[in-house]
């Protein structure tokens, strides 16, 4: 009979890839029809309504990653992986119903949306250290890909049949990445560290996340690297949450050039994180990958800053593609200082703290937005439909206007501030660790006790060629020195 726990073959980075991809592609279709949803329902409020749904979102998927995370290195992936896609993609067909419905479960969605925080710690249990960077280059290029084709798809969907026909999509490939879990995916942690059955009781230590978030202040490695992400995505967050809008009211993007921009972006990021990434971490190490990523980061935002052509939003485009390495550079780097039984805890840190950066990023742009005087307001349509360019159109401050202003980006000057600090930050980062979580052996003990078990083999040898050792007396002597090594 078949086994719907133990899934089709042997867990695989494959899996992870293809639950990521189904996920991710399934929320890109609906780019622009949740944008123009916005518009339509609350107007003058879109931006308030928005960044208060990215706000509770990403402050519950804060509170609710650790958990999850340490859960499942108690129960396995599996499950864990089934529920956060189900919760996540939950709100999608709501959309059709109301739309005050879909906002508000998309907010309450927050508490399950950490499939990446599980991916990682499925991928960790499956690869060894050698393995594991290209492996997150691997899923997190699955994501870039995710987004290459499905707004545009979208985008092409909703005016060529409707709104509804998108939605439809959207949720039938969700539907399909839950099956494919349930049937498909085998659990990749080792069973003999997971409870027998569900109703085994555990413990509130292997459980409470604030156990383990409580040793981020202790560990300076791990205290340094969660500053690092927080520094480093808080502008990203924000910068993709307006990235739509002020690409074509300030640069002058079509809707189509948008889609466009963000295809080559995604390709772009997909090539860097397959094809670049493993190289450089075997060129320069995982430190200086994380460096180098937040230097491209710093440059793109620069160009976001003071750029007032096209060109150079291509340009940073560009560089926003190179500066994709951060995310697996830092997952592979607290996976690696983590040990087996801790990569789910840590990997829900790191997407804890990407959820409370989707929060607040977007409210601090859309503040220091109004502290400037500069207005993103609704996008105009024309009589058939197509979006109007609006370059030079954005309400500045009466005093100037974007052709005088040397400083057309201000959130984004902000934000290369705060990676650059991010950057000083991981410059502290060791080249080789050692923490709380990971035991690093003695290389004088593991000689004492290699030169101990060639002498005690050559001696048991002998002894069973001279007959005075039976074979169950030399297994024996074998399992006790493993259990002792152990």
């Amino acid at each position: 009979m078949f086994d719907p726990m133990k899934g089709m073959g042997k867990a695989s980075v494959y899996h992870a890839v293809v639950i990521l991809f189904l996920e991710f592609f399934a929320f890109g279709l609906m780019t622009i029809p949740m944008l123009e949803l916005l518009e339509r329902t609350f107007k003058d409020q879109m931006f308030l309504i928005n960044g208060l749904v990215q706000g509770i979102k990403g402050f519950l998927s804060f509170l609710s990653a650790p958990l999850l995370g340490a859960l499942s290195d108690v129960w396995g992936r599996k499950s864990f992986l089934l529920l956060t896609v189900f919760v996540t993609c939950a709100p999608i067909p709501l959309m059709l119903v109301s739309p005050w419905w879909f906002f508000a479960m998309l907010s309450l969605s927050g508490t399950c949306s950490v499939t990446f925080s599980i991916v990682f710690a499925y991928v960790a249990d499956i690869t060894d250290e050698t393995n594991r960077s290209s492996a997150y280059g691997l899923v997190s290029a699955t994501f870039a890909a995710s987004l290459v084709t499905s707004p545009a798809i979208g985008h092409y969907l909703g005016r060529a049949y409707g709104e509804t026909a998108v939605v439809m999509l959207a949720t039938a490939i969700a539907s399909f990445d839950i099956c494919f879990i349930l049937l498909s995916v085998p659990e990749s942690l080792p069973e003999q560290v997971r409870p027998k059955t569900w109703g085994a009781p555990i413990s509130w230590d292997q459980a409470d996340p604030f156990a383990s978030l409580r040793k981020v202040g202790q560990d300076k490695t791990l205290l340094l690297l969660c500053l690092t992400v927080f520094l480093s995505y808080l502008p990203e967050a924000g910068q993709y949450s307006f990235v739509f809008l002020y690409l074509q009211q300030v640069i002058g993007f079509t809707k189509d050039k948008v889609v466009s921009y963000i295809a080559v972006v995604g390709i772009s990021s997909i090539l860097t994180q397959t094809a670049l990434l493993g190289m450089l971490f075997q060129l320069v190490g995982n430190k200086n990958v994380i460096l180098l990523g937040l230097t491209f980061q710093i440059g793109q935002l620069l160009f976001f800053s003071f750029g007032k052509h096209e060109w150079i939003m291509w340009a940073a485009g560009i560089l926003a593609a190179l500066s994709s390495i951060n995310y697996p550079a830092m997952s592979s780097f607290v996976s690696n200082i983590s040990s087996k039984d801790q990569q789910g805890v840590v990997q829900g840190i790191v997407t804890g703290i990407r959820g409370l950066c989707n929060g607040l990023g977007p409210a601090l742009f859309g503040l220091i937005f109004q502290i400037f005087h500069v207005e993103l307001n609704s996008i105009p349509m024309s009589p058939n439909g197509d979006d109007v360019p609006m370059k030079n159109n954005m309400s500045l401050s009466p005093k100037y206007t974007l052709d005088e202003t040397i400083l057309p980006g201000p959130p984004y000057l902000f934000g290369t501030f705060t990676v650059i600090l991010a950057m000083l930050i991981a410059w502290f980062l060791p080249k080789h660790w050692q923490n709380m979580y990971r035991q690093v052996p003695n290389k004088d003990i593991e000689q004492e006790n290699h030169i101990s078990l060639i002498a005690r083999t050559q001696h048991q040898k002998k002894a069973l060629e001279s007959g005075k050792m039976s074979d169950a007396e030399d297994q024996s002597i074998n399992e006790q020195h493993c259990e002792s090594t152990i």
